[in-house]
């Protein structure tokens, strides 16, 4: 493991910083310049999750800070975003809820097995977090018409891949436990 400070910490830590940057563009009373701010701050985090982890890799630079910020660093923009979008009656909370329940379960079922290794993204995963990020700016775009029927279905995806990767990550997780003992 590398020192914490490097590039891809440094993507991690600007990620969980634009978090409240977006909040605020998010609720900005006004005309819609707000939320076209709020959607590129949102952007620009999600493509630090997009190369944070990658540029670790391959610069040999994974660290311990690094396995536990981006994961929180991740869920803390998608959640802030969902909840903001539940807030503005945009999104229903019942699906905001599902999604928080499975990142945050998972999140925490990773910190407990870190110390057999770090658990990285399934395919499926990295397919959850991409629908959910397109939904998200989807909504974010404030849609009508068929836009928003667009934005509706991209988000029933990205909630079904959420909870189909979240009962996948147990039952893999379970299976490994009953190898083990």
């Amino acid at each position: 493991m590398q020192p914490r400070l490097n590039w891809p910490n440094a993507l991690t830590v600007l990620r969980l910083l634009l978090v409240p940057v977006f909040v605020v563009l998010v609720f900005q009373p006004g005309a819609g310049d707000h939320r076209i701010g709020a959607v590129l701050v949102f952007l620009a985090a999600s493509l630090t999750d997009l190369y944070d982890g990658n540029l670790a890799r391959r610069w040999g630079q994974t660290s311990q800070f690094g396995a536990l910020a981006d994961p929180i660093a991740d869920k803390a923009l998608t959640g802030a975003a969902l909840i903001c979008l539940s807030v503005l009656d945009q999104l229903p909370w019942w699906a905001t809820a599902l999604v928080l329940v499975r990142e945050v379960s998972i999140t925490v079922w990773r910190f407990t097995v870190l110390r057999d290794g770090v658990v990285p993204a399934s395919r499926g995963g990295k397919t959850k977090t991409t629908l959910q990020m397109l939904a998200i700016v989807a909504f974010l775009l404030n849609p009508a018409g068929l836009w928003h029927s667009v934005a509706v279905v991209v988000m029933a995806a990205a909630v079904v891949v959420t909870v189909a990767t979240g009962a996948d990550y147990f039952v893999n997780a379970s299976r490994a436990e009953r190898v083990r003992a």
